[in-house]
């Protein structure tokens, strides 16, 4: 994900930075032609993100818990050194304290809660606008707009 993120920010650069172009070089000549390491790309990515940079990462708590432990104390390290940088993640709650404990006092955390009124009101925008109304009975909808507003609310309540 960091090794993406890298990336994004590269591409939207003038000139790839001689560092960071370097550190490629030198690892396409290590046994396999590898790519950077975490430690390498945390470094390349404090050292480009001293101006003002917006980070998105969507879903974070679908990412596996080992990952996610050192994608947060990657963007703390990142963060440490990048001030203009922001962060922006949202997540299920219970990946919060997770968060407040790897990024520290660097975290706001907002909860949003879904409306189940909300829920139905969209589902019956989109089957409205199916393009294939024969694949669509009233039994099936019906079924559609009672179990998964259920379902929805419950996945998403903020705490």
């Amino acid at each position: 994900m960091l090794g993406s993120l890298l990336k994004q920010i590269v591409s939207g650069m003038e000139a790839i930075p001689e560092d960071i172009s370097r550190a490629f070089q030198e690892e396409k000549k290590a046994i396999g032609g590898r790519g950077p390491q975490l430690s390498d790309i945390v470094k390349m990515l404090q050292a480009i993100t001293s101006s003002r940079i917006f980070v998105c990462i969507d879903a974070l708590d679908e990412c596996a818990a080992v990952h996610r432990v050192k994608i947060l104390d990657s963007l703390n390290q990142i963060l440490e050194r990048s001030q203009g940088t922001r962060i922006f993640i949202t997540g299920r709650p219970h990946i919060r304290a997770e968060m407040e404990k790897r990024l520290g006092r660097k975290v706001i955390s907002v909860s949003l809660c879904l409306n189940e009124k909300d829920i139905i009101r969209y589902l019956r925008v989109r089957l409205g606008e199916d393009e294939l109304p024969d694949a669509m009975n009233e039994s099936l909808a019906a079924d559609i707009l009672e179990k998964i507003p259920g379902i929805a609310s419950e996945m998403y309540v903020g705490q």
